[in-house]
């Protein structure tokens, strides 16, 4: 499948100042203009809500069906707008990659107020971690993971 923009957009999807002639170009898909949000597969979305609204404090936005769940699916704000989708799979917390990452101000105290809503960070034997589960973050900076009830992994990041 070819797709094709007119001179206008492809001039503005790849710019001169590449050295890219935007005749050339047969297509682009600029996903860098469009919103992202991240999905999460969870097993059990009631208990899923329990752990995103409850703990996180995340506020569902949307609520929906996923696959034959009339009300399996919610999308939940962060950042001031729709940033989490979450909803119910058999494929639920088969990734151990990090699904998300929030970026905070003050990392000391968003995992304070999580620990003592209930959220659990976890230690990996590859890293030094203090008392409340945060480690030095590659490249600088300092970050704490936590699972959701499925498994999935997040973390909190902060860049001092």
């Amino acid at each position: 499948m070819t797709i094709s923009f007119g001179q206008a957009a492809r001039e503005r999807l790849v710019p001169r100042s590449r050295g890219i002639d935007p005749g050339l170009v047969r297509w682009v898909v600029p996903l860098s203009d469009f919103h992202l949000r991240a999905s999460i597969a969870v097993s059990d979305i009631q208990r899923a809500v329990a752990f995103y609204e409850g703990k996180l404090g995340l506020r569902a936005l949307q609520s929906g069906p996923s696959a034959k769940i009339a009300d399996g699916s919610r999308v939940y704000g962060s950042g001031g707008g729709p940033a989490l989708n979450v909803y119910q799979s058999v494929t639920a917390g088969k990734s151990r990659a990090t699904m998300a990452v929030w970026y905070v101000d003050d990392i000391e105290q968003v995992v304070g107020e999580l620990t003592a809503a209930g959220v659990e960070f976890a230690r990996y034997d590859e890293f030094d971690h203090d008392a409340k589960g945060i480690t030095a973050r590659a490249g600088g900076g300092r970050i704490a993971w936590f699972q959701d009830p499925d498994g999935n992994t997040f973390a909190i990041e902060a860049d001092a």
